[in-house]
């Protein structure tokens, strides 16, 4: 597997495959109730966005500002892998359930000026 530029692996669903096999091979709970654990996963990271949000902008008076935009960035980047690992755990054809979706999403009406 190559390198691009960013440093991250060539193919990202080569990465998801190889992050499912992992955790599935050290995974404390299987079956059905480990695969309802990594869909709550994606709460949890989502939760950490917005804790993230909450710091980056100092809306917490008792805390002030405690992250920064890349921290945001960085949060958002493991939204978006946890949602690629839970999708892969649901489906080994992940790539092309999710490259439909997205087609459907795309071809989508867009209202003028939005």
């Amino acid at each position: 597997m190559s390198d691009d530029l960013a440093g991250a692996p060539a193919g990202p669903w080569d990465t998801i495959d190889d992050l499912c096999a992992w955790l599935e091979a050290d995974q404390p709970v299987a079956g059905r109730e480990g695969l309802l654990l990594r869909m709550l996963k994606l709460s949890e990271e989502v939760g950490e966005v917005a804790e993230a949000v909450i710091g980056a902008t100092g809306q917490n008076p008792r805390k002030g500002v405690t992250h920064t935009w890349q921290d945001v960035e960085a949060e958002l980047c493991d939204v978006v892998i946890t949602a690629m690992v839970a999708l892969r755990s649901l489906t080994p054809e992940a790539r092309e359930v999710f490259g439909r979706h997205l087609a459907r999403v795309a071809s989508r009406p867009r209202a003028a000026g939005a």
